[in-house]
């Protein structure tokens, strides 16, 4: 890289060793703290707690959890497909791509694409994008089972980290969204970020983003409120955090687990509801918060498409669709497409 656009983007760079190295902005924009948004977003008529909360140590290792539960469909059925596209993969890529990944995953999906990777590439370059130095730890696994593997992190945004890939080299690139992380924007806030992606990649891109598709609804409300109950202990674990982080006193007796499917929306709704008339408070967020017995206070949205809608969302976008993959129930689907 050009170290002249190193310097104007404003990253420093980190070298562990010669298969490793890593990229961080000098100065983070300034986000807000977690206390402020906490304050900011249950201060609001209708209140929410930003999914991004969700995963604290507990947090994570709960959704870990559910992705192997029997109602919890996603994981499996994308690895399913993953599975089977392997073998179609190679007429798209060859070995002059890189593989980009938005979130860092050492998990078995991110995998599944590696083995593709690595069987076309004498060396394979991987670009993981996450905002958590957890991407070093998983890139160190990776590096101890992939021998011809060499790895750049990037500790970022997704949008932070796409603009610095795009003026980085001329390499194509294969950038991956897998899971269903898209289904929690807002149609508003999913275009726009979808039109980002497309902005940054160069002619020659690939992009493969995973989407939940449309399904019966006893199958989605049984996948978000599971008979377990893990899904539960994880969206009430948010209340944990903010405990324990923000030195607050919510009773998480009095508030239950909430999903429903919104069919008009097509989408899953989580929420937290307080079971009684209660009053909370938030010390690091300077927050005295009343709830009224039956109050809801918002945590998810998962939205779901058609396949007409996942075609109108991405050509609107400015891609062009080269494939989409299902699996046998059709109820998820990976689709590979490029600038148009």
């Amino acid at each position: 890289m050009n170290e002249t656009i190193q310097k104007n983007l404003n990253y420093k760079k980190y070298v562990v060793d010669s298969k490793l190295q890593y990229f961080k902005p000098h100065a983070s924009k300034i986000e807000k703290t977690f206390a402020e948004e906490i304050s900011s977003s249950l201060n609001n008529d209708s209140k929410f707690i930003t999914p991004k909360f969700f995963y604290d140590k507990k947090g994570s290792d709960l959704f870990e959890k559910i992705c192997t539960l029997p109602e919890y469909y996603p994981t499996r059925t994308e690895i399913e497909i993953l599975k089977n596209l392997q073998a179609d993969l190679p007429s798209f890529i060859d070995e002059s791509f890189r593989l980009v990944e938005l979130g860092s995953g050492a998990s078995v999906k991110t995998r599944l694409i590696l083995d593709v990777f690595t069987k076309i590439q004498q060396s394979t370059e991987y670009f993981p994008i996450d905002i958590s130095e957890i991407l070093t730890e998983s890139s160190e696994q990776l590096l101890r089972d992939y021998d011809s593997l060499h790895i750049t992190g990037i500790i970022d945004t997704y949008e932070g980290g796409l603009e610095f890939l795009k003026n980085y080299d001329e390499k194509k690139n294969l950038i991956l969204f897998l899971g269903s992380s898209f289904g929690n924007f807002s149609p508003v806030d999913g275009k726009n970020f979808l039109q980002k992606i497309n902005s940054t990649m160069k002619s020659d891109d690939l992009f493969l983003i995973g989407l939940d598709l449309v399904k019966d609804s006893k199958v989605l409300e049984s996948a978000y409120d599971d008979s377990q109950g893990i899904t539960a202990q994880f969206n009430l674990n948010v209340l944990s955090r903010i405990n324990d982080e923000l030195d607050a006193d919510f009773d998480l007796n009095n508030f239950s687990h909430h999903s429903i499917y919104n069919e008009e929306d097509q989408r899953i709704e989580m929420y937290l509801k307080s079971l009684v008339n209660q009053s909370v408070i938030i010390s690091k967020s300077n927050l005295s918060l009343n709830l009224e017995k039956n109050e809801l206070i918002h945590t998810e949205h998962s939205h779901k498409y058609t396949l007409d809608q996942i075609r109108t969302l991405l050509t609107s976008t400015g891609f062009k669709i080269n494939h989409i993959w299902l699996d046998d129930n059709s109820f998820f689907s990976l689709t590979l497409a490029s600038k148009n």
